[in-house]
């Protein structure tokens, strides 16, 4: 149900901003500033999400949680959705969303409503013995290779005899 509130009071907050800030200065400049916000923001979206994608890789190389670059990078991905979209109150909610600071602190609030239990990067959690896949049997067997003849097409040359 709030969803759907914010999927009908968005477009109609944008709608009655675009009426006031075009009234107030007018049609081709409330358009030049809608267009310039799209290129300023993708230029920033672009640069932030790379620079965020660096933590992300540092983190897992270093064998950190990566769950705090993974959510700024997400943010910064939607902030490039908002950023793209026509409007004012959409603009300004993605620029907000490109300051690290407000990042942080949505990060510090999703964290308070999410509890990770574990995390484990290409081995097991910590205090678990490894799983083998079949338990501890062991398979003991012989193989032998077999190539198919070869069938020629032509005669060999002088330089494939052996």
């Amino acid at each position: 149900m709030r969803l759907l509130a914010i999927f009908i009071a968005v477009p109609l907050l944008e709608i009655a901003l675009f009426i006031q800030v075009g009234g107030f200065i007018g049609l081709w400049p409330t358009l030049a500033i809608v267009l310039a916000t799209a290129i300023l923001g993708s230029w920033l979206v672009r640069s932030q999400g790379a620079a965020e994608l660096g933590r992300l890789k540092a983190s897992l190389n270093n064998l950190d949680d990566p769950s705090e670059p993974l959510v700024h990078g997400a943010m910064i991905l939607f902030s490039g959705a908002l950023l793209l979209t026509p409007g004012f109150f959409t603009d300004a909610v993605g620029f907000a969303l490109l300051i690290p600071g407000v990042r942080r602190t949505a990060f510090e609030a999703l964290r308070k409503r999410i509890n990770v239990q574990s995390f484990s990067y290409g081995g097991t959690p910590a205090g678990q013995q490894p799983r083998r896949p079949h338990g501890d049997r062991v398979i003991d067997g012989e193989f032998e290779e077999v190539t198919p003849p070869k069938n020629p097409t032509h005669r060999p040359s002088e330089w494939t005899k052996h």
